[in-house]
């Protein structure tokens, strides 16, 4: 199934699956995909800032199947099939956050994690990783997102070292792998 030609995603939201290389294998339903068993899957992650280079975090809606009320990046979410990887960023900062990017970029590209929350339910994915430059503060949908905050990047890096358990866990890992390569400060 893949995004209608609108840009709205399908009636019951899918997830592509992938092989230990990456490359899809199939498809299964979002409500299915996260449990104590979690095949690997495609995702992304994005961080957004603003004109005077302040970081958009996102708290987690306490709905969330996964790490409810947890503090993370702007935006994350999975592509529909057949959906290409910008389009689903653009789509979910759209439907989280009320937000238009004015321009996004890919950071880490490569990036893949695996977590497994306190109720045991894991998170196994192949999750690039994009910047992407705003313009105002966002409207977020409730069941998305339950608070939100401009940062300083480095504050939020610092917090990845200092109060990891405060924040999603593929936040903390991300913002190492982004320190490494240089594109975060």
């Amino acid at each position: 199934m893949s995004a209608s030609p609108l840009g709205a995603p399908p009636a019951v939201e899918q997830v592509v699956l992938l092989d230990p290389a990456g490359e899809p294998v199939g498809v299964m339903d979002k409500a299915e995909v996260h449990t104590a068993d979690t095949p690997l899957h495609l995702a992304f992650s994005c961080y957004a800032f603003d004109q005077r280079g302040r970081m958009l975090l996102t708290r987690r809606s306490l709905l969330k199947r996964t790490w409810p009320g947890v503090w993370t990046n702007t935006a994350c979410g999975h592509p529909a099939p057949g959906e290409p990887i910008e389009e689903a960023v653009r789509r979910r900062l759209a439907t989280e956050l009320g937000l238009t990017p004015i321009a996004l970029r890919p950071v880490l590209p490569d990036f893949r994690y695996r977590a497994v929350a306190p109720d045991g339910i894991v998170e196994n994915e192949v999750c690039p990783v994009y910047f992407a430059e705003l313009t105002g503060d966002p409207v977020p949908d409730p069941d998305e997102v339950m608070d939100w905050q401009w940062v300083d990047p480095a504050a939020f890096a610092r917090t990845t070292v200092e109060a990891p358990f405060l924040l999603s866990p593929w936040s903390v890992l991300q913002v190492r792998g982004l320190l490494d390569a240089g594109v975060l400060r």
